[in-house]
């Protein structure tokens, strides 16, 4: 199927929710005028020819469309490089618009950076804190924001908080509680996970936003797995700042991100890198002077926002809900398979234990036996394999799995 006969076939697929039912169809394939519209999102990925990836992730590919972009657009800025780079590529504003808008924000508060760690670092180093102040985080925060915490901890005498979450769980005030027992009169920062990356546990961040608020403690909110993987509303969110990587779940081009930065909160956070001086404190652009980064890359974002438009956001998050559920409700049918993943707070991530098995181990045995790549987890006390299949994955590979879980 070449570009245009794709494009076209997607236009009409487009129109399926009016005809048929638009929502997955829980523990089961779709009917099948629904599968067709999924067959045509497959077919604009290029997929590896022997090998299922279940690890979306970690980061997932592009579709064609995006890959088309970025190298149209690489080849026409070695033609001339700075003239067209700085001077008809360099076109951040449209970008900015559709993505606060697919993030419920005002585009005066999202800065294009290049992934996740470096808006949420941009953040934890930017926040003029001093010894003696309190930070809240949780042991199952991702690797490297740990590492930022810690590191403002030895060098400015910040006091990090760490709190254990009880995962996996649907319960809401069991999920809260430790966050908010946790704080003291001398807390200054809330740091959270929106969806954590281990076992894709959602945590409803909102309900501890909106006492930091009260309390006028600045959060924090990595939303790396959640933008475009599941409806994000920054403003509903009721955070201060968040950190995406759009690599993941957008299918945007490798090293690109956002930092959002409530308006009103622009001024109280010094950029990572110095901005010109004509880079107002409170102009969310002052996080964009990263200095020479290629401007290609962040064009080519216009496209994987065009290919998430075709799909939408909430039929895309249903079809990652279904494609999770169909696999975990098969593989949990064998009792020497635990879940380490709620079923009502999450997505398209889970991760499972399986009885006799390491996860390192497990996971290299289903790659070299049934080339099915997942990941391997072991990290505060979670261990398992996590899959992550996104949406150009197929029941039929599902299936290959879940036989394969029987076999081990």
């Amino acid at each position: 199927m070449n570009r245009r006969t794709f494009l076209e076939t997607l236009l009409v697929a487009s129109a399926l929710p009016t005809i048929v039912k638009a929502g997955p169809k829980e523990g089961a394939p779709e009917l099948e005028d629904e599968e067709d519209f999924w067959r045509a999102i497959r077919g604009e990925f290029m997929l590896h020819p022997n090998l299922i990836n279940l690890n979306n992730g970690g980061v997932s590919p592009h579709p064609r469309s995006v890959v088309e972009a970025l190298f149209r657009m690489e080849l026409a800025a070695n033609e001339a490089p700075a003239y067209v780079m700085w001077r008809l590529q360099d076109q951040k504003e449209p970008i900015r618009r559709r993505l606060a808008l697919l993030g419920g924000a005002d585009p005066e508060e999202i800065a294009i950076v290049r992934n996740s760690t470096e808006a949420l670092e941009t953040v934890i180093f930017g926040l003029p804190l001093k010894a003696g102040d309190e930070v809240i985080a949780a042991e199952s925060d991702y690797p490297s924001m740990i590492a930022a915490w810690k590191q403002r901890e030895a060098r400015d005498g910040v006091k990090v908080r760490w709190v254990r979450l009880p995962l996996p769980s649907d319960d809401e005030e069991k999920l809260i509680a430790p966050y908010l027992e946790a704080i003291t009169p001398r807390t200054r920062v809330i740091h959270l996970t929106h969806i954590i990356n281990w076992t894709g546990q959602i945590i409803p961040v909102e309900r501890i936003t909106a006492e930091a608020r009260r309390r006028e403690i600045f959060t924090i909110v990595d939303a790396a797995h959640s933008y475009a993987h599941i409806p994000v509303d920054f403003h509903a969110m009721g955070c201060d700042a968040a950190g995406v990587s759009l690599h993941k779940w957008l299918c945007a081009p490798f090293g690109t991100g956002l930092l959002y930065v409530r308006k009103e909160r622009i001024k109280d956070v010094w950029p990572l890198f110095a901005a010109p001086v004509d880079r107002k404190a409170d102009d969310i652009r002052k996080f964009e002077h990263l200095g020479t980064r290629s401007i290609p890359t962040e064009q080519a974002i216009a496209a994987a926002l065009d290919f998430h438009d075709r799909i939408g956001t909430e039929r895309k998050a249903n079809r990652l809900r279904a494609l999770r559920r169909y696999w975990l409700n098969e593989a949990l049918k064998n009792p020497k398979i635990k879940s380490l993943t709620p079923d009502r707070l999450s997505g398209a991530l889970a991760t499972i234990q399986v009885e006799g098995w390491e996860p390192q181990k497990l996971a290299d045995h289903l790659l070299e036996k049934y080339r099915l790549f997942v990941a391997a987890i072991d990290w505060a006390g979670l261990k398992g394999i996590r899959i992550t299949p996104h949406v150009y994955t197929t029941f039929a590979e599902l299936d290959r799995l879940i036989e394969a879980l029987r076999a081990v």
